[in-house]
């Protein structure tokens, strides 16, 4: 394949994790006027949240096997049409109901259909270790800025006309990307043979919604949340006996245990997943915050967020070039202490400081770090499988990634969501910032060249 065609493209590619990226943290803004309008509660809107970035992580395994066999290309388009579809009944929701039946369900399980193919093409496309590396870094850069500048797009949105035209903005990027997507060129054919793991998405999907919604139902009783908890371990658990059973009878399941024989990918994986939780939880927590506590309207929010999009533009694009100079260990590390230490800075100040720029250093930082571990996190667990395994490890990519999104809304949105006052907001700061100190030891355990193998290391 020439040059050009990558590059042509990598532009659809980009901007589908931006608008996916986007929609997971744009409604963040939209809590009181969403509540307002629909007659709902805030913790009803970030049931909506929560289930988006959910559907998203429990389907992405599905998704990458889907890919596989129906073709990379055609499910990225039919993703795109199932999402705008979702998009369009968002804008006209009458209720909390339709809302989540379009935002959560539709436009979740279009993200599970698109995204997958992003990365498997991603890595097919570009070869070369350097090349790959580049286009990650424009990917990953595109989906960072599109969760740290959701806030600020929805929050102008949402006070220069209605909530209901974020949606709607929503489905004409789609359409964009649709219509430049059509040049992508599939470099694997699909395999309409490759079996469908049917009672493995089930029990998956099935386990990590009951676990994320259990721990959403902690603040309001304790007893479901022990319920669902302990349901979700067991599907789960009965996920992973049916997996070796099925490779005990020769029978593909839905993931093989070869994705989790690679040392490095699954650890690359957990910091992919405390990232998107760090990101998301932020945003989260501070959005709520400035809202509900300070009384800010959405663009005065996404106005705040603007420094968290600076922070993250600038080291996400830089990705490439400090990967040269650089492990993707040290990268990640950085990344990690830089976020726990922007986290800590929102403690110090904001909590303490009536001016609404006082969030301005410590998001600042956090987008800084979080935008210099993105590209080293994907790249190591990418890099660590040929292109026979790409639909497997890019499903597993991103539902960690999605999963880590839907802990952060669930996890920090329960702290806060259940005494919203000062005290809670740093409460759930804190829980984040340890978070990230867990983060930076995961990071810690990478071979300290992880990142630079374009080979498996199983």
């Amino acid at each position: 394949m020439t040059p050009a065609a990558p590059r042509g493209a990598l532009l659809p590619l980009a901007l589908a994790q931006f608008i996916c990226s986007f929609a997971g943290s744009n409604m963040n803004v939209m809590i009181n006027d969403i509540s307002v309008d629909l007659g709902t509660t805030v913790q009803g809107v970030q049931v909506a949240i929560t289930l988006f970035l959910l559907v998203m992580a429990a389907l992405m395994i599905p998704g990458g096997k889907l890919a596989d066999r129906y073709g990379r290309k055609r499910c990225f388009l039919a993703g795109l049409l199932v999402y705008g579809l979702g998009a369009v009944a968002s804008a006209i929701a009458p209720g909390l109901g339709v809302l989540i039946l379009g935002n959560s369900t539709l436009e979740g399980i279009g993200t599970a259909l698109l995204i997958p193919p992003v990365y498997i093409l991603t890595t097919l496309l570009f070869t070369e270790t350097v090349a790959r590396a580049k286009a990650f870094g424009v990917i990953m850069a595109m989906g960072g800025v599109g969760a740290a500048a959701g806030p600020l797009i929805g929050g102008l949105i949402t006070t220069a006309l209605t909530w209901r035209a974020a949606f709607l903005f929503q489905a004409v990027v789609v359409l964009l990307i649709a219509l430049l997507g059509r040049r992508i060129e599939d470099p694997l054919p699909p395999d309409p043979s490759a079996p469908f793991d049917i009672s493995g998405a089930v029990l998956s999907a099935a386990g990590l919604i009951l676990i994320v919604s259990g721990i959403q139902a902690a603040d309001n009783d304790i007893r479901l949340m022990a319920l669902l908890l302990g349901l979700g371990a067991v599907l789960l658990t009965a996920f992973v006996l049916g997996i070796r059973a099925k490779e005990r009878r020769g029978v593909e399941p839905l993931i093989t245990t070869a994705m989790f024989a690679s040392r490095t990918a699954n650890l690359g994986l957990i910091t992919q997943l405390l990232q998107w939780l760090l990101l998301i939880g932020t945003s989260f927590v501070v959005a709520t915050y400035l809202q509900v506590v300070r009384g800010y309207n959405a663009v005065q929010t996404g106005v705040i967020f603007t420094a968290a999009t600076a922070g993250l533009l600038v080291s996400s694009l830089a990705a490439a070039r400090l990967a040269r100079r650089r492990s993707q260990r040290t990268l990640i590390r950085t990344g990690f202490l830089t976020s726990v230490l922007g986290l800590g800075v929102l403690i110090a100040l904001a909590d303490r400081s009536l001016n609404p720029w006082a969030f301005a250093p410590g998001l600042l930082l956090v987008g800084l770090g979080i935008g210099a571990m993105l590209t080293p996190s994907v790249t190591v667990v990418q890099s660590a499988f040929g292109a026979d395994d790409q639909g497997e490890i890019s499903g597993l990519s991103r539902s960690a990634s999605n999963l880590g999104s839907a802990l952060g809304t669930a996890v920090a949105g329960t702290i806060l969501v259940a005494d919203l006052t000062g005290h809670a907001y740093a409460m759930a700061t804190i829980a984040l910032a340890g978070i990230g100190l867990a983060g930076f030891i995961v990071a810690s355990l990478l071979p300290d060249q992880a990142g630079d193998t374009s080979r498996s290391t199983r």
